[in-house]
């Protein structure tokens, strides 16, 4: 499916050519047919010589109207550049020839309307006029095919010519996000609100839920309509009728955006290309009120040029646009500017960064996907697909890394390993990103949450504390007194968290010492199976109370042991005693 527009100086026939061609006056209001004037925007839809079919917008010529025109070439294929062979070239033709290559638009046909009014001198003298405007545009070797829309000659050969362009003119691609610029919004009676526009980037099914920006406005589609007929799905490259629920006719407006949710990055500022036309005769530069034309919109903008003052006549450079809402928009969409003082289109181009993270005065902007994860160092998949358009695939636990970024934070997690000593580096302080960074360290190794050296000394493991424990195992040494092996608190809790040692309430055994405990406990019960007295266990262990108590809480706890007034007696967990 192939959406093409009109274009051309006013009173040059485009809507008349249409009719002609379709059948459907594209002229929708009253003062239009009375005046004999395309006001705004005007639709149909030819079926050409092969069966192919395609929409048509048509276009008004009229300066006055220059803003709706630019609402209706934003996203289409192709154009129809029309031409009277009784006037030939005139100013509009040149604005909106210029509009159309600002736009991107790179196929077209060319048709010289009002044939049967001049004879065949001024006929060929009309054509050579107009070939001469057209050499090093896009259009230079377009066809140019003579009409006259009143008695239909040549109309089958505009036809022929028309199915010929758009047989060689690519179709839309589907990059699964759909986007529709509402270039008209209407009630139609039984149905609601309806809008209309030329689908892009995706596919739009009769019931998807959308949002409709700006205002995050979810809504419904019930029904779709496309060609004059009704469809249950409508792809990209085709007008589009939507009717919508969830929103009234009178709030939405031409410049709208119907999206779906949470696959485009809204943005209010932008850095972009501009060409600025050699026709111009003045230089471009921050000062001045400019407008640019998005899609079906127009927005008042800031501009800023980047990288010097000013842009010469014919030149190009790069600008950052600050734009009065947020849009959905995407690296390529193209735009129009013109500056609404002087009432010219100063130039256009093409967007190149929807999230500009550099100050204006070093910005370099481009569309390379590389550059923006540069400048970010680290982002998700998903969010670059938003930003860019393009998917990557992780390669660090999710994200999509820059190599100098990754260095950098694998070089600081380095030094930091190396300043945490015996007890490394411990991972709940990181975060996720450090985290996913420190574990990519070939030099460094993860045990128990907490990062060392490779090949390190396990400094902690042979610690003198945990000798003392080992030879006391009952009557364990105070952590604090002077006689002790000295350990700070940090230590302590890291030899508790690795099991090198066990805390019982607040009092530190070495790693076994409950389980030796349970090991005499079973000698004791073999011998006196009705049971024993803390005494009893205290002698048998050779403590004291205070080391006592604790460790047979522990085997309490455990099932080991359990109370029977004053005496413990054998729990379910108890280990049968082995006598040597």
């Amino acid at each position: 499916m192939h959406v093409v527009a009109t274009a051309g100086h006013v009173d040059h026939g485009k809507s008349t050519l249409v009719k002609a061609l379709t059948g459907t006056d594209p002229d929708r209001f009253e003062e239009e047919r009375r005046r004999g004037l395309t006001i705004d925007l005007g639709f149909a839809a030819a079926t050409l010589p092969s069966g192919r079919r395609c929409a048509i917008v048509d276009v008004p010529g009229h300066i006055r109207f220059i803003r709706n025109m630019l609402a209706g070439v934003g996203a289409v294929d192709a154009c129809i550049f029309v031409v009277a062979a009784t006037e030939g070239w005139k100013p509009q033709s040149e604005e909106h020839l210029r509009i159309l290559e600002l736009l991107g638009i790179a196929a077209g046909l060319v048709v010289l309307t009002k044939a049967d009014l001049v004879d065949e001198e001024l006929a060929e003298i009309a054509q050579f006029d107009v070939a001469d405007h057209l050499a090093g545009t896009f259009l230079a070797d377009a066809e140019i095919v003579a009409t006259d829309s009143l008695s239909g000659r040549g109309m089958d050969d505009f036809a022929a010519a028309l199915d010929r362009l758009l047989a060689r003119t690519p179709t839309a691609e589907d990059a699964g996000r759909p986007r529709l610029w509402v270039d008209r919004a209407f009630v139609a009676p039984g149905a609601g609100t309806v809008v209309t526009g030329t689908l892009t980037g995706g596919t739009v099914t009769a019931g998807d839920e959308l949002v409709l920006q700006p205002g995050r406005r979810r809504v419904r589609v019930r029904a779709i309509q496309s060609l004059h007929a009704a469809q249950p799905s409508v792809g990209p490259g085709h007008r589009a009728a939507l009717n919508l629920a969830g929103v009234n006719h009178e709030a939405v407006g031409r410049g709208d955006v119907v999206v779906r949710e949470s696959q485009w990055h809204l943005t209010r500022t932008v850095d972009a290309s501009l060409g600025v036309l050699d026709a111009l005769d003045h230089e471009v530069s921050r000062r001045g009120a400019y407008v640019a034309y998005l899609g079906a919109g127009e927005f008042s903008v800031r501009m800023r040029v980047l990288g010097s003052e000013s842009l010469r006549p014919g030149s190009t450079g790069a600008v950052r646009l600050h734009l009065p809402r947020r849009l959905p928009l995407r690296p390529g969409d193209r735009f129009v500017l013109r500056e609404s003082g002087r009432a010219e289109t100063v130039g256009g181009g093409e967007i190149l960064d929807v999230d500009p993270r550099l100050p204006a005065a070093v910005a370099q902007p481009d569309r390379s996907v590389d550059r923006v994860v540069a400048e970010r160092g680290w982002v998700r998949p998903d969010d670059l697909w938003r930003l860019t358009g393009e998917r990557r695939v992780a390669n660090l636990a999710g994200w999509v890394v820059d190599p100098a970024a990754l260095r950098a934070a694998q070089a600081e997690l380095r030094a930091r390993v190396a300043d945490a000593g015996d007890l490394g580096l411990d991972l709940a302080g990181l975060h996720e990103r450090e985290r996913a960074a420190v574990e990519q360290l070939e030099d460094v190794v993860v045990e128990a949450g907490r990062a060392h050296p490779v090949r390190r000394q396990d400094t902690l493991a042979e610690h003198p504390f945990l000798e003392a424990l080992k030879e006391r195992p009952f009557s364990p040494p105070e952590p604090s007194t002077p006689a002790t092996p000295p350990i700070s608190p940090e230590e302590l809790r890291e030899l508790v968290r690795r099991r090198l040692a066990v805390s019982v309430d607040g009092v530190i055994f070495a790693a076994d010492a409950v389980d030796r405990a349970a090991e005499t406990v079973a000698g004791l019960l073999a011998a006196r199976p009705e049971g024993f007295t803390v005494a009893e266990f205290r002698d048998a262990v050779g403590t004291s109370r205070k080391y006592a108590l604790p460790l047979l809480a522990a085997l309490d706890a455990s099932g080991m042991t359990r109370r029977r007034g004053d005496l413990r007696i054998a729990g379910r967990r108890l280990p049968s005693h082995r006598s040597d």
